[in-house]
């Protein structure tokens, strides 16, 4: 293999990732898309519709339509910004709480699972590597790394 395949790899990677949790949120009435919002929901509690829009690489309206269909389902709510009443902030509701563990414990399947053809030296090895390239472009790109984000298992 040669360095000339990253993005490749690390392309399809993300997508075979994104579609082990979409067979598995479908089980949950989720897209691949709403699983995600939710992981950021349940990661950082109550945040602004337009930074999960950012967070997900998507534009607000999408977000808008990805939070009515998730508010309607009770995974998520809408609520006001205290500091700011144009802007909406999502929270996990109840539902999504109580689910948490489950969601975390299906994460860790899927990452079980997609590690267990490597050595542990050589899953400490990708993480490791793959935290350092992430920190490499953050800094060039000056985003804060992902080492300094707020991370869970999903």
């Amino acid at each position: 293999m040669n360095k000339d395949q990253l993005g490749f790899l690390l392309h399809d990677s993300a997508r075979l990732l994104r579609r082990a949790f979409e067979r598995r949120a479908a089980e949950y009435g989720l897209s691949s898309a709403q699983w995600r919002l939710l992981a950021h929901v349940l990661r950082h509690g109550a945040i602004a519709q337009a930074r999960l829009a950012d967070l997900l690489e998507v534009e607000a309206i999408s977000v808008s339509r990805l939070v009515d269909r998730m508010e309607q389902a009770g995974w998520v709510t809408r609520l006001p910004d205290p500091q700011d009443r144009r802007v909406k902030m999502i929270a996990p509701s109840d539902h999504a709480r109580a689910m948490q563990s489950q969601i975390k414990s299906i994460a860790a399947t899927i990452y079980t699972d997609a590690l267990s053809d490597l050595m542990p030296q050589d899953q400490v090895a990708l993480l490791t590597g793959l935290a350092t390239l992430n920190q490499t472009l953050s800094a060039h790109l000056n985003e804060t790394p992902a080492k300094d984000r707020k991370h869970d298992d999903s």
